[in-house]
């Protein structure tokens, strides 16, 4: 059974917190760019507090619209987890049973092979479903998504690719039957019950279930994958999942995301009792393929290890947006991270973000910024022709990371101020300038000018673009007159 504890590795106090979120904020940035994303939308919760709410980039990148914090995306299979809570409210008002057969619900599957098929194991993915039917061009935009009809349809004649328990298999199908449960068991609509009992409660103004047309000004749009480092991306439209809405349909915003997952903190009450948020939370399933664990599980969330902290929440892929929220239910962390194209790095951000959160909530170790100087005036991003390094107040003390890595924190180092114009990497075994002095120079209005880091030169980084090509030119001329 899975306990619920803290870890002192996990704990961050709501300073910390809000000191890191700068940090956060030009990583997402520097990534953003580094990996020619359009638009991210992100949000940092701690507890009850929104530590940093963001938008960077583009809503159209085609036609230029910066993108807002309250712009709408297509959040996928985060639709999901609304699914399982909804399903754990009929529970605990004793409407549904876990162990039902779905066609106790869904009258029209007795008899089919899906129709033994239990609440339970929909949630799991443990029934065998297929996972998005025999055509699934509906998720190229080549056919509809299937109507009621057309998903009952296909889950009598295709539906069973395995038994029962069988094996692990993620189907979107299996979470549309669960919203005719819900719509059976309630006596409401899906997109009705959920606004009734989720959404409503917690005031979520920029959720909802599925496409509304007539907020279709307020999306973000989507966009294509790069098909190769040439490409140029194209807008996709927004379309309707219909009676696949459960399990794919919902919008929402990042800072939206944050306040729906702690509702799903242990201790909340707005949706469901801790019991039942650790059923949802819980490993069911321990995924394995070709001899390695590749996921783990819960009822409607999946489960994630960063660092020491266990995760809980959900990725979702629709044409055009990709998006990831993790939840720390123990200690009340929030990360959502929303994309706007096909092949964007959300998943990749929103763990970064949590890696840098943790390292802010590593202990200084005695390299702690003095009281008598603003550590903030050190911090910047600052490029040489070798590469770019970020140099970040996280946890009371500087820290120094390459932006351009996807894990912030595999390579960083750790630095103490020396004096006003002075700091060095505090001596630690590695590969880097371990022990060596990095030194400011500042302009007139005491912003960084110049670094040298261990002996390199760096600029920020607009001032490095401007320079760079001079000092390449100015390279030949220096061979040149060896030469001669």
């Amino acid at each position: 059974m899975t306990t619920h504890h803290r870890t002192d590795a996990a704990l961050l106090d709501i300073h910390t917190a809000r000191e890191a979120a700068p940090a956060l904020q030009s990583w997402l940035e520097y990534q953003r760019n580094y990996f020619r994303t359009p638009g991210v939308q992100a949000a940092v919760r701690v507890g009850d507090e929104v530590v940093l709410s963001t938008a960077l980039g583009f809503s159209d990148e085609v036609a230029g619209t910066p993108l807002r914090t309250d712009h709408l995306f297509r959040i996928a299979s985060h639709s999901k987890t609304f699914t399982a809570t909804s399903i754990l409210q009929l529970v605990e008002q004793g409407k549904v049973r876990l162990d039902d057969p779905v066609d106790s619900y869904v009258a029209e599957l007795a008899g089919s092979a899906l129709g033994p098929v239990t609440v339970r194991e929909l949630l799991g993915h443990q029934g065998g479903v297929i996972r998005d039917g025999v055509d699934k061009d509906y998720w190229q935009l080549m056919d509809h998504f299937p109507d009621r009809e057309a998903l009952i349809a296909l889950c009598v004649s295709d539906g069973q690719v395995f038994e029962r328990n069988e094996h692990f298999k993620y189907t979107n199908i299996g979470y549309s039957l669960l919203g005719l449960v819900i719509e059976s068991a309630s006596g409401l609509s899906y997109g009705d019950y959920v606004e009734a009992n989720i959404t409503s409660r917690l005031g979520l103004t920029n959720t909802g279930a599925e496409w509304d047309p007539q907020r279709a000004g307020e999306y973000a749009a989507g966009h294509t994958g790069l098909l190769d480092g040439v490409d140029v991306r194209e807008t996709i439209p927004h379309v309707d999942t219909r009676a696949m809405a459960a399990a794919t349909g919902f919008y929402s915003t990042a800072e939206d995301l944050t306040t729906y997952g702690a509702a799903h903190y242990f201790g909340a009450e707005q949706l469901l009792t801790d019991a039942s948020k650790r059923l949802v939370q819980r490993d069911e399933s321990l995924i394995n393929a070709h001899g390695n664990e590749i996921g783990r599980y819960g009822l409607g969330m999946d489960i994630v290890k960063v660092g020491d902290r266990r995760l809980v929440g959900h990725s979702g892929g629709y044409p055009g947006h990709i998006t990831r929220t993790f939840i720390d239910p123990v200690d009340q962390l929030v990360v959502s991270v929303l994309t706007n194209c096909i092949g964007g790095p959300a998943g990749t951000l929103a763990t970064g973000v949590v890696k840098l959160v943790d390292l802010a909530a590593k202990p200084p170790a005695g390299t702690a910024v003095p009281s008598d100087i603003d550590g903030r005036r050190f911090c910047g991003t600052f490029a040489s022709l070798m590469g770019v390094v970020s140099i970040a107040l996280l946890g009371g003390r500087l820290v120094a990371f390459f932006p351009a890595a996807p894990d912030p924190v595999e390579s960083y180092e750790e630095l103490q101020v020396i004096d006003e114009d002075t700091l060095a990497v505090v001596p630690a075994a590695g590969f880097g300038s371990s022990g060596e002095k990095v030194e400011y120079t500042w302009d007139a209005d005491g912003q960084p000018s110049h670094v040298r880091y261990g002996g390199v030169s760096r600029w920020p980084v607009e001032a490095f673009r401007a320079r760079r090509s001079a000092q390449i030119a100015a390279a030949d001329v220096h061979e040149l007159a060896r030469r001669s």
